[in-house]
């Protein structure tokens, strides 16, 4: 689910509405909010408690500028007093758990995410992922996983890792590294929705799991245009899903050529006729 704006929620915009839409088979789902006044955050989350989410998640993690501008999201790194007011006030306004999500610091200069840490713990967060950037870095470099152990070392809470996990390897190393409770995947899913069930099954089993056939990965590429059209519409949802169409298909080769392609397409139809092509081009390679 995309972060939502408690001030959205409290102007009633309608696109705020459609944010929050659960589907009845996504469950358990934690709904995400973002906002930086304590007391429209907490009558907010109070307000939207009855509906069927079962985690109140509060961002502090997210490096977009027009949200840290209003001193949202990440730029609340840089105002622990402020985190402990809002905090405060949202786990007292709802019965359900409320998590954290939180970044290494606002830059190199200001590394903070234990006392933050320590901070959410003291107002009753339930649990607090660490994405190991600062906002500063945005999503470039490495991830520090270091501040991921020293704020598990920190807190008796829950911490969940985030930053970098690619595969089922990176989820073992980071737990050896960090001694997280849970793991937390977001660029890692961008065109490998798979990325769960590879990481469950080598967990479960030891062994790496296949990737998905050119014939699956089409599948899904339609799958997810089908349910993006049925809920932004035909304008809005194919443009949409053209961007992680570059992600679907990343690795294959002459993929670029394809993205272009997709990049053009104005209906579902010409994308589908497009990845058959894609498809039967495949098959035509083998029978050479």
């Amino acid at each position: 689910m995309e972060m939502v704006s408690a001030k959205a929620i409290y102007y009633k915009n309608k696109n705020t509405e459609l944010l929050m839409e659960i589907h009845p088979e996504e469950h358990p789902v934690s709904l995400q909010l973002f906002g930086s006044d304590p007391d429209i955050l907490a009558a907010m989350a109070a307000q939207i408690e009855e509906r069927p989410f079962e985690i109140l998640d509060f961002n502090m993690g997210c490096p977009v500028p027009k949200v840290v501008n209003n001193r949202e999201g990440s730029a609340l790194m840089k105002d622990p007093k402020l985190v402990e007011e809002i905090l405060t006030k949202l786990v007292k306004a709802v019965k359900k758990p409320v998590t954290v999500k939180i970044r290494k610091g606002f830059d190199e200069e200001h590394v903070n995410a234990v006392e933050i840490a320590k901070i959410a713990e003291s107002c009753g967060v339930a649990a607090v992922a660490v994405h190991g950037r600062t906002r500063q870095q945005y999503y470039s470099g490495k991830a520090d996983w270091d501040i991921i152990r020293q704020v598990k070392e920190a807190v008796s809470i829950p911490v969940i890792g985030n930053g970098d996990i690619l595969c089922a390897q990176d989820v073992i190393r980071m737990k050896e590294q960090t001694g997280c409770d849970g793991f937390m995947i977001g660029r890692g899913a961008q065109g490998n929705p798979w990325i769960f069930q590879q990481i469950l099954h080598q967990l479960e089993t030891g062994e790496e799991m296949p990737r998905p056939s050119r014939q699956e990965v089409v599948d899904m590429m339609l799958l997810h245009a089908r349910l993006q059209l049925q809920i932004k519409g035909d304008y809005i949802g194919i443009r949409e899903i053209r961007k992680h169409a570059a992600w679907y298909t990343a690795g294959y080769k002459n993929s670029s050529k394809l993205r272009g392609k997709i990049n053009e397409v104005e209906s579902y139809a010409q994308l589908e006729a497009l990845l058959e092509q894609w498809l039967a081009e495949e098959k035509h390679i083998f029978r050479q």
